[in-house]
Order: structure tokens, then sequence, then C-alpha cells
């Protein structure tokens, strides 16, 4: 198996981190792997369970949980006990949960073990999600940081709600996400927060082509460096 590089993205909600890992992942043959859907499915068994406020009950779901991510037609599926929750984990309960779920320090550590064990598996990773460079991966060979303002960010999410065949109100999505910002970078465990050596990039005002292209350019540079291959 040949080497590749580990390539971390990490970055606020709606900042372009998911739309962007895929096109890169597909783009260099590697796997893709968001993170951020592993919460998401803990905190929807903790919805289906009425465990919320019970955070011994959370761990003990996550514990016996098993989660795969799957790729079918390049869309991601996401299988938790063997049962297709995609579209579930995206409802605005679990967008309204998922921050609170993943402050759970026990849980994370869970699932930070899972993600490193997926990601040392492959010959070539692209993670993304919150605190992959600093903590799931901080020797990662290429570190990413996306942000974007709160409108931009909500503008987006609103697109991806209706398209998903969903309304919700612009205001409604803002107020949620500058409440995940706050538990996120907030929390005592795993912060959200750039790495030193992360390369920013702000995506208010650019195209998913443009970050793209943007992040391609970085991973080249460090490809060259340690003298690995890529297939582009």
């Amino acid at each position: 198996m040949s080497k590749g590089l580990i390539i971390a993205i990490d970055g606020p909600a709606g900042s372009g981190k998911s739309t962007s890992a895929k096109l890169i992942a597909k783009k260099l043959g590697y796997l893709y792997i968001d993170t951020g859907a592993m919460y998401r499915a803990i905190t929807y068994l903790a919805l289906e369970n009425e465990a919320l406020k019970d955070e011994s009950r959370i761990l003990e779901l996550a514990r016996k949980s098993k989660i795969e991510l799957k790729y079918n037609n390049e869309n991601l599926v996401v299988m938790l006990n063997d049962q297709d929750v995609s579209k579930e984990i995206r409802s605005s309960d679990v967008n309204t949960h998922v921050s609170d779920v993943s402050k759970i320090s026990a849980v994370r550590k869970l699932l930070v073990e899972k993600q490193r064990e997926i990601g040392e598996k492959g010959s070539g990773v692209v993670m993304e999600g919150r605190d992959i460079g600093t903590v799931v991966f901080p020797n990662a060979d290429v570190k990413i940081f996306l942000t974007a303002s709160i409108d931009t960010r909500a503008d987006r999410r609103a697109k991806e709600y209706f398209q998903n065949g969903s309304e919700v109100i612009v205001k409604d999505i803002k107020n949620n996400l500058s409440n995940r910002d706050k538990i996120d970078s907030s929390r005592k465990d795993s912060p959200l927060t750039k790495a030193p050596d992360a390369v920013a990039i702000d995506t208010t005002d650019i195209t998913i082509a443009e970050q793209v292209t943007l992040i391609i350019k970085e991973v080249k540079k460090v490809a060259l460096k340690k003298n690995i291959q890529l297939s582009i």
C-alpha cells in the first residue's frame, strides 16, 4: 500500500468543510471521513432514546453503537447499528443538540479513537471536523482551517434545508450556528480552534471550486516536500 497524506480540515459549521473535503478526497483518490456525521449519529441515538440529559447513558449508547461511513454514488451514507440514518442526522433537532453531545469528554475520547483507527488504515485520508488538526491528528501532513461570516454560513445551511425539502427561518439557523460556535469554541475538551500551523482560508466570498483550488495548492506543496506522488 502506497503512502499517502493525512489532510485535516477544520472549521465551524457552514464554512464549507464537508463539500471541500469530499471533492478533495475524490480528486486524490483518498478516503474521506466526516467526523461530524459520527457525532450527529450519537446525537440522533440520544434523541431516540430520550437520553439527552443523561451523559452516562449517552456514553453507554456510544460505546454500544456501530457507526459505518459508506459511499453510494458519491453520497455519504451513515449507517448506525446497520440502519441508514443519513437523512435523520441532518434534522434541525440533531443540529440543535449535536454540540451539547459532542462536548462530552468521554464521548469525544471514544470517537477520536475510532477516527484515528479509520485514518491510520488508509493510504491517504481527508478528515474534516473541529479538532482534527489539534487533537485527532495533531501531526497531520496538511492542516486547513476554514472560516466564513455567520450570515454566509446561515444562508448556506438554509439552502441545504431547502434542497432536502425543509424550510427553516434563516434567523433561527443563524442563532443556532452562533450557539454552536460558542459551545464548540468554549468546551473544555477539544475546543474548536485553529492549530498554530494550520492554513486559514476565509470562504465568505469565494466559491467551492476556488477554496478547493486553494487547499489543493497547499496539498501539492506538502506532497512535493515529502516526495509523495499525487493522482492530480
